[in-house]
């Protein structure tokens, strides 16, 4: 058994993250992300938009993009468009790419729900983490065999 040291409560290591300089809630790494989505069309979207792609009421949507605006990710114009900077651009490209990492990576596991299990946990894991899923991933997909060989074995389970 090792020494409990390094071991914090899951609140303790929240914490401890939120410090850094460039954290963001999970709330509002979800807004960012759906907004980067949302804009990758045409450029901007709007609030109506925004609530509807994330399931809550439009009054929620703008308090959250009037923070996300504060913090010189998104320019708002109240009842108008919402475009995101480049800074919001470059952070929201850099959720969905963890997204979609974490996408694949549930997907090849096999379970059920990979949507709901990629959004419980994309917001707790670490870049360290993500980048050895993201790393696990490239390295199954230049080896085929490697997947073929992992889904048989999960229809034998």
């Amino acid at each position: 058994m090792t020494g409990a040291g390094g071991f914090y409560t899951f609140r303790g290591y929240s914490l401890r993250d939120s410090r850094r300089a460039d954290a963001l809630s999970p709330s509002m790494e979800d807004y960012l992300e759906m907004l980067c989505r949302l804009c990758h069309e045409s450029g901007y979207t709007r609030v109506l938009e925004l609530a509807e792609a994330l399931h809550v009421q439009p009054p929620s949507a703008s308090r959250m993009v009037q923070k996300l605006a504060e913090d010189g990710f998104v320019r708002y114009e109240k009842y108008g468009m919402i475009r995101l900077t480049a800074q919001g651009l470059k952070r929201g490209r850099d959720l969905i790419e963890r997204h979609d990492i974490l996408m694949d990576f549930f997907s090849f596991l096999g379970v059920a729900d990979p949507l709901e299990d990629t959004e419980k946990v994309e917001h707790s894991l670490s870049e360290g983490a993500i980048s050895g899923i993201r790393k696990l991933m490239d390295f199954v997909r230049e080896r085929p065999e490697l997947g073929g060989a992992w889904r048989a074995y999960l229809r034998g389970r």
